[in-house]
């Protein structure tokens, strides 16, 4: 039987054989309609272009690796994710995962064995610094480097960023705002091996607190910071019950953390906002279901924006902006109060 090829493709669709090829390798410049043609004519003769082929010829791999501090189930994770997904599907792109370079022997191997072999078209980094000598290694590639909500920017040929500390000084200033004496920052202690976007909050937090007890000798504020892992929720919990004081606000580092701790609270008795006031980060997966206010972040469209970079880098455009910073916008829901000036500020 006759294997149908690129010509026979071209014929039935009424197009010429180069128009056929950029359909498949080149999406992005054939019109919706043609596309559609060729792809009805390569369907009807069970016709396909050969990747391997296609990167032998133009030195694509036609894959892009994306790095993640943790699992790809994580909420922020999972949305970055799908957002690259969405822009590079459609351009014929896969999308490699390494997971877990929070883990010093999962990261010496990536950056070891990365630039030997090659076998990407760009590099995709997600909320984590990369060190020095590990940018000299992704250099080494000659491919297209682009941070998604990473600290170091200057490492990248592009970055797409919410302002962390930005947000945190926002969240921590509302709470201020609204009168709230005793006020409190829980948080996963920051991993010694990684610099993750995520610490910066605390910094905010910090900065925030700072200016405004300068001003108000009865505003007092601490940061609680309790070990990474499974039991952070707990750990959150037992930090802010072992206050001597119960806090009026709580700041929490994501949304992940303050969901569970606020739940958690209503079993000894506090409930918020009659009690306290806690506000959370991310606006993540039933943060509106619990009616917690938070700070709004969108990976999914980081995601998107950082593989759309990453095609013009890819395509040798120039970007008119490589570097992007969004800020975060408080979302106002039912968990903050304005303090009762009838509450004492310390107990008794």
């Amino acid at each position: 039987m006759h294997k149908q090829g690129i010509r026979d493709v071209a014929q039935l669709a009424g197009v010429s054989i180069s128009t056929v090829s950029r359909a498949f390798t080149r999406p992005d410049l054939v019109s919706p309609k043609t596309r559609e043609k060729v792809m009805t004519a390569a369907n009807q003769l069970d016709f396909n272009i050969s990747r391997s082929a296609t990167a032998l010829k133009s030195g694509q791999t036609f894959r892009v690796a994306l790095l993640m501090n943790q699992e790809v189930t994580s909420w922020f994770n999972a949305q970055v994710f799908a957002g690259l997904e969405s822009v590079l599907h459609a351009q014929g792109y896969d999308i490699s995962l390494f997971q877990h370079i929070d883990d010093a022997k999962n990261r010496e191997s990536f950056f070891t064995d990365l630039p030997v072999l090659r076998n990407v078209d760009a590099v995709f980094v997600a909320s984590f610094a990369i060190e020095p000598e590990e940018v000299d290694a992704l250099r080494r590639t000659r491919v297209p480097i682009i941070g998604i909500n990473t600290p170091n920017i200057d490492a990248f040929d592009a970055s797409v960023c919410i302002d962390d500390e930005g947000g945190m000084f926002k969240a921590a200033q509302h709470m201020i705002n609204l009168g709230h004496k005793r006020i409190v920052y829980t948080c996963s202690a920051p991993e010694e091996s990684l610099v993750s976007s995520i610490d910066a909050r605390g910094r905010g937090f910090v900065r925030a607190c700072t200016a405004a007890a300068e001003k108000d000798p009865d505003l007092h504020w601490k940061v609680l910071s309790v070990p990474r892992g499974r039991d952070f929720a707990d750990s959150a919990l037992a930090a802010v019950l072992s206050e001597e004081e119960f806090p009026d606000a709580i700041c929490c580092q994501m949304d992940m953390m303050a969901i569970p701790l606020m739940l958690k609270m209503q079993r000894h008795g506090y409930y918020t906002p009659r009690d306290y006031s806690i506000i959370g980060f991310d606006d993540a997966n039933y943060a509106d279901t619990v009616d917690l206010t938070t700070m709004r972040q969108d990976p999914y469209a980081m995601g998107a924006s950082a593989a759309r970079k990453g095609l013009a880098l890819l395509h040798g455009e120039e970007l008119k902006e490589a570097h992007s910073v969004i800020e975060p916008r408080l979302i106002l829901r039912g968990t903050d109060a304005r303090r009762n000036p009838d509450q004492p500020l310390v107990r008794g």
